[in-house]
C-alpha cells in the first residue's frame, strides 16, 4: 500500500472510505495529481516516483493551520 497527501481548500467535500480517481499531469521536470473532480491536488513527484494506481481510498481527512489535507491510500 501507498499513501499519498493531497492538499484540499475547502472541507466537507470528501469523506472516509470514498473511493476516487487520480487525474497524472505532467510538468516539465515532475508529475501531479488531482484528485477526484478536483477536490484536491498532491505536491510533485518525480519520475521515479510515479503513481501507478488510478484511483484510491480516502484514508484521512485533516485540517491543519495550512489547510486541510486528504491521505489517500493506493494498491501498490
Amino acid at each position: 500500500m501507498r499513501q499519498m497527501e493531497f492538499k484540499m481548500e475547502r472541507t466537507g467535500l470528501l469523506e472516509v472510505g470514498d473511493v476516487l480517481p487520480v487525474t497524472e499531469s505532467k510538468l516539465p521536470n515532475s508529475y501531479y495529481y488531482t484528485l477526484g473532480k478536483a477536490y484536491a491536488m498532491s505536491a510533485n513527484y518525480s519520475t521515479l516516483e510515479r503513481l501507478r494506481s488510478r484511483e484510491g481510498t480516502v484514508v484521512d481527512v485533516k485540517e491543519t493551520p495550512k489547510g486541510f489535507f486528504v491521505t489517500v491510500e493506493f494498491d501498490e
